[in-house]
């Protein structure tokens, strides 16, 4: 038995009140433009001119923000009245709570710095009003191993040519290859292609197989490995795209089969409520004293009387009348 056969009738009804305002769009981009209130007053806030002459204004338009904040969280946790454990099958909906949640904790309220950057990451939430950028966190997120597969790569290949870098330029240039440390900073920061051109030629001056080193290392680092970065990049965005088309399709496929369920269950409802009024009538009806019988119409036909034959004398005859 599902969340919400098990939910009574005021749950859902509460859960169906507080999904059709959640799901409206003004009320998304109501949320949406708290957020960004909130984000500019915290802009605000480091600029200490402003925050000593309006600290007090500041500070209670923070405080409106989080009611305002705190009002959402309460629609969002009713509008899960008739499935509460769907709620937290949501990392968004978990996300949101542990956000709003924190800042009415003492410990942390106490903490400047701690909740500062928890009001930061109340920016973060504009995620969920905007797809794209949702696809793109998601996609991000997915990309993660194999971002981290690309890490371990590129710094292989920034150890091994620091290391031929130290040993063929630290007598010559040893301000950028001293050490291992210094050259693969040196390499790391010749990845981007920025100082390339003034690098080869220091190493021209020292030798002129330095062009093969600097050109295996830009055609490897900044072309192949930057090139196979992008590629996982964009296979995770082609994957969370994807995910967040099913997602889209089980929501609205959940919401046809929840208004099918209610629709159903009103018709059990309105059935159940005929079959009460049908009993009732008929109890009424039992209940009725039977009927008294009255005189009997001597135009009545007697048994045996054939249509149009007078009555007989004896059942005309008083009873009293002497034979």
């Amino acid at each position: 038995m599902t969340d919400t056969a098990q939910a009574g009738p005021g749950r859902r009804r509460l859960a169906a009140h507080c999904r059709r305002i959640t799901e409206a769009p003004s009320f998304g981009m109501g949320v949406f433009l708290v957020i960004l209130v909130n984000a500019g007053l915290m802009g605000a806030e480091t600029y200490s001119g402003l925050a000593a002459s309006q600290g007090r204004v500041l500070q209670l338009a923070e405080d409106g923000c989080l009611v305002l904040f705190t009002l959402e969280m309460v629609l969002r946790v009713g509008s899960y009245a008739d499935r509460p454990k769907a709620f937290f099958r949501d990392p968004w909906n978990i996300f949101d709570l542990l956000i709003v949640a924190s800042a009415f904790l003492p410990f942390l309220r106490s903490n400047t710095t701690v909740l500062r950057l928890l009001r930061l990451a109340r920016v973060l939430r504009t995620a969920r009003f905007l797809p794209h950028l949702r696809i793109l966190l998601l996609a991000v997120g997915r990309s993660l191993p194999g971002t981290a597969s690309f890490l371990f790569v590129g710094a292989l290949v920034v150890y091994v040519y620091a290391m031929v870098g130290w040993v063929c330029f630290a007598h010559s240039d040893p301000q950028h290859y001293g050490s291992i440390g210094r050259a693969a900073l040196t390499l790391f920061l010749l990845t981007t292609l920025d100082g390339l051109t003034d690098a080869v030629r220091a190493g021209l001056e020292i030798s002129r197989f330095s062009v093969l080193y600097y050109a295996s290392y830009a055609l490897l680092a900044s072309f192949v490995l930057v090139n196979v970065l992008i590629g996982v990049v964009l296979n995770s965005l082609d994957e969370a795209r994807e995910m967040e088309e099913a997602d889209a399709r089980a929501r609205e496929r959940a919401g046809r089969e929840a208004d099918a369920a209610d629709e159903v269950r009103e018709r059990i409802a309105a059935a159940r409520v005929a079959l009460d009024d049908l009993e009732a009538s008929l109890d009424l009806v039992r209940s009725a004293p039977p009927a008294a019988p009255g005189p009997r119409d001597p135009k009545e036909r007697e048994p045996g009387r054939r249509p149009g034959q007078p009555p007989s004398r004896t059942a005309t005859m008083p009873l009293n009348t002497p034979m």
